[in-house]
């Protein structure tokens, strides 16, 4: 097999794929070592080729299902942060950022990108290392918002029905 077709036999095994497939699985496949297929997912990526490396192995871009994702109004005090960003990492949510509606800038945003504990601990070491503060301090009501991911709707409401409990989530004006 010459190298250009195994390439697009490459191609046409990863567009057709819903999962990751790993590199040393492809070189079982074709015949080839690992590394010609590491070489090969590399050209096609210079072909303009969205090609994403996962744990699991490559997979289209294209291709990732996309998770649901809710825009949650919160407020508390400095004190609830901790609580607020583990309640939301253990119902199975992944932070992705945290917007806040500055008086003279207008809408602040930073991406958090936070899906499990250890993470909300790393983001609470750094908000502690030279006192720093989160966004939400910058207003008035420490009023923000946070995109939140999850793997379903269910998942979700069950955040939110969390964050409500816990007095963290404010009603909507919508």
């Amino acid at each position: 097999m010459k190298a250009s077709d195994r390439r697009n036999d490459v191609f046409e095994l990863l567009r057709s794929s819903e999962r990751p497939i790993s590199a040393a699985d492809m070189a079982v496949k074709f015949g080839v070592s690992r590394q010609v297929i590491v070489a090969d997912v590399a050209l096609l990526r210079a072909s303009n080729i969205d090609i994403v490396s996962t744990n699991r192995g490559y997979i289209l871009e294209s291709n990732i299902p996309s998770r649901p994702s809710r825009l949650f109004k919160v407020s508390h005090d400095m004190s609830g942060t901790l609580e607020e960003l583990n309640i939301i990492v253990d119902a199975g949510g992944s932070l992705l950022d945290v917007i806040v509606n500055h008086p003279v800038y207008g809408d602040l945003r930073a991406e958090l990108n936070i899906s499990n504990r250890r993470q909300v601990s790393m983001f609470m070491d750094k908000m502690d290392l030279d006192g720093n503060r989160p966004l939400s301090l910058l207003t008035n009501d420490n009023l923000h918002f946070h995109t939140v991911e999850a793997d379903s709707e269910e998942d979700l409401d069950y955040i939110e029905d969390m964050l409500a409990k816990a007095g963290f989530l404010v009603a909507s004006d919508v």
